[in-house]
């Protein structure tokens, strides 16, 4: 079977090149935000008993990295199965099943099931079973991007808790710390360039990071970091929208095109983020649209023309 193994002290995690595995949080104090998720956390492994859990919430914001400190921290024999390559039926069966139904070493096991939004339809049914058979023994944590995929009943039977990533400002400060613990030296603008690309997905700053990181020298390249992300190259062409704004709007209505945007969700979120930047002096009048376009966006089919109505209102108010 494939089991969650404790590598907390293990030699080969310790030296691993890779960033994002050698900082992974190893107990509940390294890992940033989701504070009152935490306290519960704290107060599960103190009783070395936690309910069925169903975390959900954008790529790279630390689901699977809070399910497995939690697995981590307490006494129980622990199985992990990524669903985006185990996601039939058979799985669930005969490989889960066996784990659960088996005499293990501890009174507790623990199932953490990763991208489980990738199970199929019959894969989920036969889980509900199971969650629900061995309930005395085995506890099952899930983790997903969209919990709507998930099915009523598996959803009923867990806490479910939307893992929410931490602001901008606490990522930059934990990217700092990590970069000196590496003994790189960088600039402030340069941690925030990098915040900015790769937010909310924690991984992908860690990973940009590393890969910018050169002869123990943060070396970044703004044109070309601005140049690969879509949100990088708005904001810059909406700090330049005030020389000519009929300019601006057609650059930016292009950008959206080019990049085939069909869900803006977090390019409101990052043009709220970095208001101040494009509309300094205005961030109070932008910030009201853009709650009102926001808001319109959740009700319309065309989520492209709200959009682009509200590049026209921000263009026009700088």
């Amino acid at each position: 079977m494939n089991f969650l193994e404790d590598t907390s002290q293990s030699p080969v995690e310790s030296e691993n090149s890779l960033w994002v595995e050698k900082y992974r949080p190893k107990d509940l104090s390294d890992y940033i935000g989701n504070d009152a998720l935490k306290k519960r956390a704290a107060d599960w492994i103190a009783n070395n008993d936690i309910p069925h859990l169903l975390l959900y919430g954008k790529a790279g914001t630390g689901k699977t990295t809070l399910g497995k400190l939690i697995t981590k921290q307490i006494q129980c024999d622990h199985l992990y199965i990524n669903a985006s390559d185990e996601n039939n039926v058979d799985t669930v069966r005969t490989k889960i099943k066996s784990f659960a139904s088996s005499m293990g070493f501890s009174d507790l096991k623990v199932v953490l099931l990763d991208e489980c939004d990738f199970l199929t339809g019959n894969a989920q049914a036969a889980l509900r079973n199971l969650m629900e058979q061995f309930s005395m023994t085995t506890r099952f944590i899930l983790t997903c991007n969209y919990h709507e995929k998930i099915i009523d009943p598996i959803v009923s039977r867990c806490q479910t808790f939307n893992i929410i990533p931490p602001n901008r400002k606490d990522v930059a400060v934990h990217l700092a710390k990590l970069l000196a613990k590496e003994r790189i030296e960088c600039q402030p603008d340069d941690v925030v360039l990098l915040v900015n690309k790769g937010y909310p997905d924690i991984r992908k700053v860690i990973n940009n990071a590393q890969q910018n990181s050169i002869n123990g020298v943060l070396e970044i390249v703004q044109s070309d970091l601005i140049e690969s992300d879509y949100k990088l190259k708005l904001l810059e062409i909406l700090k330049g929208a005030s020389k000519d704004k009929k300019v601006a709007w057609k650059e930016c209505r292009q950008l959206i095109a080019d990049e085939q945007v069909n869900d803006f969700t977090d390019v409101y979120k990052f043009l709220f983020d970095t208001v101040d930047e494009y509309a300094p002096g205005k961030s109070a009048s932008i910030v009201i649209m853009l709650d009102q376009q926001t808001y319109h966006d959740s009700l319309v089919v065309d989520k492209e023309i709200t959009f682009a109505s509200t590049i026209a209102q921000i263009v026009q108010s700088i």
